[in-house]
């Protein structure tokens, strides 16, 4: 992930078509906009805004925000290295805000599912609905959401860097991480339903099984109504006192998908071992270069 801002004589146009350059041969390219690089006089995603400092937030400016988001995916570490030292040379008028790498551990599908062992050692993803429909579903925008009609068809991307306390973490039993974060290690949730179905956390309503300052119960405590996002994080390693999680997520709706998760893992029993450093909100646009001519 690198974050770009946009120079004096900078062109979206002309981004848009180095990330088509390097897109494909094994890699996956895409470019998000950020609120600050749509034109004055563009009409902009409704919700599209500088990300916010939430509570327990320490947002480091150099860490946070930028014009422009270009991620780079693929499965080999060179292919994703080569490719972004390639666009970056194309680019070289945009100043680089900031750039993380990532992995995915273990990433692979279940059940439609992407999912990925994250650094406390916790399997993320069950929550995400099968492709593709689901995810089109959750993240894609429609024509009947009120957004101009140049973002019909593109996403919302929250981006979060999030620092984790991962030797604070493991000084804890497995049976103490797996209370906070509401789920086994395995996936089981804490009642014994396998992790492909959902627990009926209204059968628990003192928290004696899965306590209500879990993670999960926070994050979703109504799992059949489960949030409208799709998650994809990646662990990211910059030293032994700076590594965690870069959280990223797709929605249609930021108020109704991020933000509303957001609001309710305050108090959440896992805050401690947590610390969001950087990150941003960003659009992705919907395919094709339509939404270049709407905002030219």
């Amino acid at each position: 992930m690198i974050a770009l801002d946009l120079p004096a004589d900078g062109s979206l146009r002309a981004a848009h078509r180095i990330v088509e350059e390097v897109d494909g041969d094994g890699v996956a390219a895409w470019l998000a906009l950020g609120e600050s690089a749509l034109p004055e006089a563009a009409s902009k995603p409704r919700h599209l805004k500088q990300m916010p400092s939430f509570p327990g937030d320490l947002l480091d400016p150099a860490q946070s925000h930028g014009d422009l988001l270009l991620q780079i995916t693929g499965v080999s570490a060179q292919a994703v290295r080569d490719a972004a030292d390639h666009a970056l040379r194309k680019l070289s008028q945009w100043r680089v805000r900031w750039r993380l790498d990532g992995v995915r551990p273990e990433n692979r599908t279940e059940n439609g599912k992407g999912l990925a062992r994250n650094p406390f050692h916790f399997t993320e993803g069950y929550g995400n609905p099968a492709a593709p429909a689901g995810v089109a579903e959750r993240a894609t925008i429609t024509r009947d959401q009120g957004e101009p009609s140049w973002a019909v068809g593109g996403s919302y991307q929250v981006i979060r860097v999030i620092r984790l306390a991962t030797d604070f973490w493991d000084r804890d039993t497995v049976h103490e991480q797996e209370r906070i974060v509401g789920r086994g290690r395995d996936g089981r949730w804490l009642d014994g339903t396998p992790g492909t179905e959902q627990p009926v956390f209204a059968a628990d309503p003192q928290g004696k099984i899965t306590p209500l300052d879990a993670h999960v119960r926070r994050a979703a405590p109504d799992r059949r109504n489960p949030p409208p996002l799709v998650r994809r994080g990646y662990n990211y390693h910059h030293s032994d006192d700076d590594q965690g999680l870069v959280f990223s997520c797709f929605q249609s709706d930021l108020t109704k998908g991020f933000e509303a998760v957001q609001h309710r893992l305050q108090g959440e029993a896992m805050a401690k071992y947590t610390l969001t450093v950087g990150g941003g909100y960003f659009f992705v646009p919907p395919p094709g270069e339509n939404w270049l001519q709407a905002l030219a």
